[in-house]
């Protein structure tokens, strides 16, 4: 993302987070039941314990590890290798075949059924961006 692209994209130097969309934790439920929190820092815990972090430049560290990436465009790249996108519309692809979806209001789907959802998220790219990272790094959605 350019300089120019992250000025416009930020309404102030407050709201810029280390996640890009993320403007408050978002909490990610699968199967009706709670599995993930996002913090706004980019930090996800799940069952109250860090499992890593998605930073602001869209590297993905699970335990501390660098995992891999969500590029600018959405795609994502597991050990640097691309393994799939995700869409401004919140598809999500793997190896060009559709796999799931994320929706503007946060419901997930995968393989055309309800997976679950995700609170305070996902009306812009950057947070479509980070929600696939955590369920592709963190999930297991590719699997």
């Amino acid at each position: 993302m350019t300089l120019a692209r992250l000025v416009r994209a930020c309404a102030s130097a407050l709201a810029c987070v280390a996640a890009p969309g993320l403007h408050a934790d978002v909490e990610i439920r699968q199967g009706g039941s709670s599995w993930a929190v996002l913090d706004d820092d980019g930090t996800l815990r799940i069952a109250g314990r860090v499992a890593g972090r998605i930073e602001s430049n869209g590297s993905v560290r699970v335990g501390g590890s660098w995992a891999g990436s969500v590029d600018d465009d959405g795609t994502l790249r597991l050990g640097g290798s691309a393994a799939g996108s995700v869409a401004r519309d919140g598809t999500l692809r793997r190896n060009g075949r559709v796999v799931g979806r994320i929706d503007d209001a946060g419901s997930i789907t995968r393989d055309g059924s309800s997976w679950g959802s995700a609170s305070s998220c996902c009306s812009s790219f950057d947070a479509k961006r980070a929600l696939a990272a955590a369920l592709v790094f963190f999930g297991g959605f590719f699997d």
